[in-house]
């Protein structure tokens, strides 16, 4: 029998959506003045803040849309956060597609039940959420990343959200071309490409695909966009390539006070998207002339590959990487024990940063070594 510390049940797939709040899950506060806290309940848990405190108990039990009100009069609301209030509250290695990127992408690629999937760049898992429920349990989706830590935090950040490792997902850890190249040919729906050069796999992305499958790419600059465009262009196999935006700005509505709110959503990124043509088959050329001085010079020309990625790359300090990674997995033994207390997967991860810690300290002496040998050495070769 279960007393009053034991685990929760550990619910998966819809069943984590629907119910009373449990210990272990999370829940997103809001308050008069329209702020958000997103927790995760403890049945030993304490919320405190300046528009109301109470004890994580008083909620759990509770129906979701709950409005609490606290032993000081405030007021809140309750409720368990959308994906779209996930990606932006979950721990982060890399910076994540927003929502609304998010749903342009799945409506763009057509992302169908049951689709072939790959997408190359995982980051922190925020676009692999809504792909994961487009496909469904029938479909597949192959997620590359070339970074491992990258992969650990985006790994827990889709556990967490389904409760487990779904079944249509598989993460590989290496170079995109390569993994599309291996793929069997034209056995791909949409190939998803958000990352610093995605040019670099068009034409293994055109292997892999069937005809009439859809390759995208998220980029943030203006050269990269120009550089995807022209890519896809050169190579032939697809059709003209189109680019996009989307802006989100909300409104403010009180009676007959109707007006645009003062701050939006503005840009996040670009996004580029062609469709792969059938074997042998030459793309359209559009009938319309450039406009004058378009391809005077390309300014990507003469960049080395090290510039390219030091334009480009969205950095994380290996501080801050570390607590995401401390974060994720403390979060996993809330949700499996209801508990704040620290658990396995906080003791393992522990035991990893030690190691990585120790192996990057015998790495740096090695070095030193190494380098105080030359130095002694050339100093031989002086008095020679």
């Amino acid at each position: 029998m279960g007393g009053e510390n034991s685990a929760p049940p550990q619910l998966t797939g819809a069943d984590r959506r629907r119910g009373t709040f449990r210990a272990g899950e999370r829940v997103q506060l809001t308050d008069v003045k329209g702020r958000k806290y997103t927790i995760s309940l403890t049945r030993e848990g304490y919320f405190q803040s300046t528009r109301g405190s109470f004890y994580h108990r008083e909620l759990i039990g509770k129906p979701e849309g709950t409005v609490l009100t606290t032993a000081d009069g405030h007021r809140l609301l309750a409720l368990r956060p959308l994906v779209s209030d996930y990606v932006l509250s979950m721990p982060r290695g890399a910076t994540v597609i927003y929502p609304k990127d998010s749903a342009q992408i799945i409506a763009m690629a057509d992302i169908f039940p049951g689709a072939h999937v790959l997408e190359a760049g995982l980051g922190s898992g925020a676009l692999t959420l809504s792909l994961l429920a487009a496909i469904g349990a029938e479909g597949t989706l192959i997620s590359v990343e070339r970074r491992p830590e990258f992969a650990e935090i985006a790994q827990a950040n889709v556990c967490s959200w389904y409760g487990e490792h779904p079944s249509s997902w598989s993460v590989v850890l290496g170079d995109a071309a390569q993994v599309l190249a291996s793929q069997e040919a034209e056995s791909l729906d949409a190939v998803l490409l958000d990352m610093l050069a995605p040019w670099e796999n068009v034409d293994a992305a055109a292997h892999a695909l069937r005809p009439g499958g859809v390759i995208l790419a998220y980029v943030a600059t203006t050269t990269q966009l120009s550089r995807m465009m022209e890519t896809i262009r050169s190579s032939e196999n697809f059709t003209q390539p189109q680019a996009s935006e989307s802006l989100v700005r909300t409104w403010h509505v009180d009676g007959l006070a109707v007006r645009p709110d003062h701050r939006m959503i503005g840009h996040t990124g670009f996004l580029v998207i062609a469709r792969r043509l059938a074997p042998d088959t030459l793309p359209l050329v559009p009938t319309k002339r450039p406009a004058p001085g378009a391809y005077a010079y390309e300014p990507w020309e003469n960049m080395p590959d090290a510039d390219i990625d030091a334009a480009y790359e969205r950095t994380i300090s290996e501080k801050k990487l570390r607590k995401v990674r401390r974060d994720v997995a403390h979060r996993a033994d809330v949700e499996a024990s209801g508990s704040s207390a620290p658990g396995p997967q906080s003791a393992a991860m522990a035991r990893t940063l030690e190691r990585e810690a120790a192996a990057k300290v015998a790495a740096q002496r090695a070095h030193k070594a190494d380098a105080g040998a030359e130095d002694i050495g050339r100093e031989k070769r002086k008095e020679e």
